[in-house]
């Protein structure tokens, strides 16, 4: 009898009721009574019987947001009951929540059932895809699946993939601002603010897909600060701010009529820079605005013999006015010699002439301005086509050695090497409130030209303090790292690399002689000091880090860049070139510096030759000035032109420094194309009436192969001031410098020249900037303890997959490979170079996260592996 029974509820469920049954049996959920009473109790209660379940609400995908959980959902009629599968696997019935009504319309029974999803549960999963759930519901005749939802951890990086850059351009000309926001997930929607408002687009203003603004026509009113934002659920993000100014060169009107002849028989004429009125910085007009012609054809004849009485006095009268002019400008004349000294013009700067020109001028919105609320804040750089004014000589007081004033009692020396303060004169109300955080890295240049003659050649007279660039420190068996203070340049010797019990006394040297050129023959030249490490028997294990700061622009393809090594007969021999493949040596080469990973103690430096006149190198440019101490009215500009190399501009600091120079704008960097033009430097926007400069001076050049090839001293050009009064305490002027065909740099000098308003600023301002040398444990971001799990984990390929190749490419060092398949252990090499890349970071946030990626590709790799099981058994066994 209890046999037949059995028999009777197995066939009500026939095909998918039966397995619904069985479920509900594995689930240990008491079978409800309405299953044991057969289809016309279940059609009672759920309806008519021949219904598969309608979901009237079915799982959405959701996002977690920091560690807030989130909340499934499944609606569906009619339903004896409702599960949740995720990820292939059945949620136990204890973490489902279930509610029951009554359609009121129908009458069917309708259930709800909801789960939470928390952070740790999607956190934990590792598989091919992202975390899902769907729920299956079950009536009398059968089950129906919903649709998949799935489960993501909300975020959103703080740094955008690309900031928009500032630029500059004509009226009606195209702006284009691009901007990549920052990952995330969901995908972050951008939008535009102009001066921190909303933009509004017009048929003007459009974006593109991949977020770039675009302005076809651009309107003066377009002149703004823009910034990209970006946000997701989770959080905003700003872009850096870019300054986009529209301007409008000038351009001259008609010229106004001829005038009535003089007494003097000339006649004039005017025209206006107003067609249209230079905007927004834009060119004046090249030219003269006032023309002067002689009367001729009888014009003037009237005039003189209606007036014999008054020409004849008036003659006389010009005659006595210019014998005195002529005689105080000859005393003037021989006064200014006395306090000058002998002239040192160069006769042929006196058979030239100057063109009229102007220069744009700086909009920057720093207090080191003349004026800092100027909107927008930017800095020019603008491209002419022709030269403005002719060689000219500098001051004979460039060319001979300065006596150097006492050190000041607010300057001081820390440590192994000199920190560098610099007495900053400025307005009371525009003191500048600090430097830019990199000017430990200012980055400095290459070679001083040796190929062409001019009219004059800048020079440099240096203290004879000048320090030792020079480092040295005892290592041993724990390792360390020597740093020359303020250069750039540093040497990484890992541990284990020296034997135990062994110690050696490693030292460090920035060659000081001259290197302008690689060779007579070749274009080469050098893009980084020479320095040498050693001492030569040194007997190293595994290779050290060698970081070397340079000024080449990377960012095209414009350069071959080589690392060389000089002999013992001081030429240079090539050990390999940045993009070639070795198994010698390694060079890792970033924007501003290069990592060198190397074996054998020597002279080093990076060369680089040019394939194209697009290459380029880097500039840094900085004016300083200071009183004069033979002449209580004068003061002196001196502005430098330097590689963009932290050791190049130390060498301008210290000099200034001993000096008593005061830095006056905040340096600035400019790219130096090799495309054979000189450099013009010109001081603009004196005030007349309170200032006069020295003649002949307001305009100097460097040739092209002073500056390209300018690498161990630094170009200086000076403008010597005076001003009328003792009364006068400001002066206000700009500093052009500009490469012919090329960009420009404004400086702007707003400063007092009264002693008692100087201030100090320190220059370098790392705490670390004087510390030489760290050993132990103290000069590695990775402790010990995992630096040697991280290597005995990779350095042997696995079935897993983890290997060195893969955490190279986990932390970008995907070039060279070969190298590091010789070495004994590739994974200590591969953090050593890491070492050296993050020098100035004070945390593990980079190589952390290669790691957890790792962690979650082998995670990925063992799910997939063991989900080779039947899927139906898999569904089964996991129940419960």
């Amino acid at each position: 009898m209890g046999r037949e029974k059995s028999r009777a509820v197995m066939g009500q469920f026939s095909g998918g009721c039966y397995w619904s049954f069985a479920i509900l049996v594995l689930l240990g959920r008491q079978v409800p009574a309405t299953l044991a009473r057969g289809p016309r109790g279940e059609a009672l209660q759920h309806g008519q019987s021949g219904t598969l379940p309608q979901f009237l609400e079915e799982p959405v995908d959701a996002y977690i947001v920091k560690n807030n959980p989130i909340k499934l959902r499944c609606q569906a009629r009619p339903a004896l009951q409702i599960f949740f599968k995720c990820n292939g696997d059945w949620v136990h019935q204890s973490q489902h929540s279930s509610q029951e009504h009554t359609d009121a319309g129908t009458g069917l029974k309708i259930r709800e059932v909801m789960i939470n999803v928390s952070r740790q549960q999607v956190e934990d999963f590792h598989g091919p895809e992202d975390y899902w759930c769907l729920c299956v519901a079950w009536s009398h005749l059968g089950t129906s699946k919903s649709r998949k939802a799935t489960v993501r951890i909300a975020y959103l990086r703080k740094n955008f993939e690309q900031d928009p850059q500032g630029t500059e351009v004509p009226l009606n000309g195209m702006i284009v601002l691009h901007c990549r926001p920052p990952e995330g997930v969901p995908v972050a929607e951008v939008e535009w603010l102009k001066n921190d408002e909303p933009l509004s687009l017009d048929g003007v203003i459009v974006t593109r897909g991949d977020h770039s603004l675009i302005i076809s026509e651009a309107r003066l009113s377009d002149s703004g600060n823009y910034t990209c934002v970006s946000s997701n659920i989770v959080a905003k993000r700003r872009s850096a701010t870019a300054a986009v100014v529209v301007y409008v060169d000038g351009s001259w009107g008609e010229w106004s009529v001829w005038s009535a002849c003089s007494s003097d028989c000339e006649r004039q004429r005017s025209r206006e820079c107003t067609a249209p009125e230079p905007k927004h910085g834009g060119r004046l007009c090249d030219g003269v605005a006032l023309a002067t012609d002689n009367c001729t054809g009888g014009l003037c004849t009237q005039s003189v013999e209606n007036s014999s009485d008054v020409a004849l006095y008036s003659g006389l009268a010009a005659g006595v006015v210019t014998v005195v002019l002529l005689i105080i400008a000859v005393t003037l004349y021989r006064r200014s010699q006395s306090e000058y000294g002998v002239d040192v013009i160069d006769s042929s700067a006196l058979t030239g002439g100057f063109q009229s020109f102007s220069f744009k001028t700086s909009r920057q919105a720093n207090p080191l301005l003349i004026n800092s609320s100027l909107q927008p804040d930017l800095t020019v750089s603008r491209t002419y086509t022709s030269p403005m004014c002719f060689q000219d000589s500098i001051d004979k007081e460039l060319m001979a050695e300065r006596s150097l004033l006492d050190p000041l009692p607010d300057l001081k020396v820390k440590g192994l090497a000199e920190r560098a303060e610099y007495h900053v004169m400025s307005h009371p109300q525009t003191f500048p409130r600090g430097l830019a955080p990199d000017y430990r890295g200012v980055s400095v240049g290459t070679t001083l030209g040796r190929k062409s003659k001019n009219l004059f050649t800048p020079q440099v007279s240096l203290p004879p303090s000048r320090p030792l660039h020079r480092a040295t420190a005892v290592f041993g068996h724990a390792g360390g790292r020597l740093v020359v203070p303020n250069t750039g340049i540093s040497l990484l010797v890992p541990h284990g690399g020296i034997a135990e019990d062994t110690t050696w006394e490693m030292y460090m040297i920035i060659n000081q002689q001259d290197s302008s050129t690689v060779s007579e023959d070749e274009p080469e030249i050098f893009l980084s000091p020479a320095v040498t490490y050693g001492p030569p028997g040194l007997d190293l294990s595994c290779p050290i880090a060698m970081t070397i700061a340079h000024c080449a622009e990377v960012a095209s393809d414009n350069w071959t860049i080589r690392l060389k090594r000089q002999m013992q007969d001081n030429k240079w021999e090539e050990v390999m070139s940045v993009d070639e493949e070795s198994t010698s040596c390694y060079c890792l080469l970033e924007a501003q510096r290069c990592h060198v990973l190397l074996e054998h103690p020597g002279s080093y430096a990076l060369v680089g030759e040019p394939l194209n006149q697009e290459a380029g190198k880097r500039l840094r440019l900085a004016v300083f000035g200071s009183t004069d101490p033979s002449n209580s009215l004068g003061f002196t500009l001196r502005v430098y032109c330097v590689d963009d190399t932290p050791h190049a501009f130390q060498e301008v600091a210290v000099g200034e420094r001993s000096r008593g120079g005061r830095l006056l704008e905040e340096p600035k960097m400019m790219l130096f194309r090799g495309n054979t033009f000189s450099l013009q430097v010109s001081i603009q926007d004196i005030p007349q009436l309170l200032w006069s400069i020295k003649p002949f001076t307001t305009c100097q050049e460097f040739s092209f192969f002073q500056v390209w090839a300018s690498n161990q001293h630094p170009l200086q050009c000076a403008f010597s001031l005076e001003r009328y009064s003792h009364s006068l305490s400001q002066l206000s002027c700009k500093i052009s410098v500009r490469q012919v065909k090329g960009e420009e740099q404004i400086l702007q000098v707003y400063t007092s020249v009264v002693e008692k308003e100087k201030g100090v600023v320190p220059f370098f301002t790392q705490s670390d900037c004087t510390i030489s040398s760290q050993t132990g444990s103290r000069a590695f971001k990775i402790p010990l303890s995992i630096r040697q799990r991280i290597s005995a984990t990779f350095d042997t390929a696995n079935a897993k997959g983890k290997d060195w190749q893969l955490l190279a490419q986990k932390l970008h060092i995907d070039r060279n490979l070969c190298y590091f398949a010789c070495q004994e252990s590739p994974s200590s090499i591969i953090l050593s170079l890491w070492e050296a890349q993050h020098q100035d970071l004070a945390d593990l946030d980079s190589l952390a996260s290669a790691l957890e990626e790792i962690s979650k590709i082998q995670s990925s790799r063992i799910a997939i592996l063991d989900c080779s099981r039947e899927e139906q058994d898999s569904e089964f066994t996991s129940l419960g």
